[in-house]
Formats: structure tokens, sequence, C-alpha cells
């Protein structure tokens, strides 16, 4: 079964949430380390579970674990980080918080882990599957809706 990674920015509530239920995601693990802004719309937690359980009977869960610290994200966000100098950084936040402990494969199976972000290109979630992928020895088969 694969892994799948989502943004919610520059997409409308209808689209994104089609997205998830073609795709047959089980559960969104929302990867955000703050998941209750004004700015998310659809997505601050409280309405993204609801909505997520009543349009696709999808799981919610939000883990915190797997985004930059307020540090990092404040230098990326607010003092012009470039790409190429945050990616080394997350990945050592990674290790030191040993994600690949505290979570499985299993637990990947048919999730989408969710981030602001429209594409997955310079965004941390797709460090996250990358950086499991290669501490697991193993491919998530992995789709960016």
């Amino acid at each position: 079964m694969a892994t799948f990674t989502i943004g919610f920015t520059k997409t409308s509530a209808e689209n994104f949430f089609q997205r998830l239920t073609d795709a047959g995601v089980s559960t969104v693990i929302d990867v955000r380390l703050q998941n209750t802004s004004q700015l998310a719309g659809f997505a601050k937690a409280a309405d993204l579970a609801y909505f997520l359980g009543h349009i696709g009977r999808i799981e919610y869960r939000h883990a915190p674990e797997l985004a930059p610290d307020e540090t990092l994200f404040a230098d990326y966000r607010k003092k012009g980080l470039k790409w190429d100098a945050f990616e080394p950084r997350f990945l050592d936040i990674m290790r030191a918080r040993k994600i690949e402990k505290q979570f499985k494969p299993a637990d990947l199976e048919g999730a989408c882990l969710l981030c602001s972000e429209d594409k997955p290109h310079n965004c941390h979630r797709r460090l996250v599957v990358e950086y499991l992928e290669d501490r697991w020895g193993r491919s998530l088969d992995v789709t960016h809706l």
C-alpha cells in the first residue's frame, strides 16, 4: 500500500478532500508544528478532523514530532534561511528525535502526511518520508497528491 503527502494551500476544500478520497487515504498525519492557525481555513485541526471523518471516513492524527522546531521554522519563514541550509538542519532534528523508532512502516501505509506547502519540493513532509525510507531501508511507494 502507498504512502501519500499533500499540502492544503492553493487549493479548494473540494479539490483537497477529493484528492484524499480518490487516493483511498485511510489516515491523515498532520506534520505541522502549529495546526490551529486561523490562516489554515478548512485545515484547522478540529475542523479538519471533522471534515476528514465525515467526508471520507479518514482518521486524523497530529504528529508535531515530524515538524521542524520553532527555531528552524522561524529561521526559514521569517529570516530567509535558504532551503539548502534548512534541509540538513531538519535532518539533524529528525535524527535526534529518532522518528524512525516512533513510527513503523505500517503506520504510514495508506496514510497521507499533511503540511501547508502546495508542492512537496521545498516542504519538510517530503524530507520526512525520504528520511524514513532511508532509515527503514524500504520504499514507502510515495505519491504526492
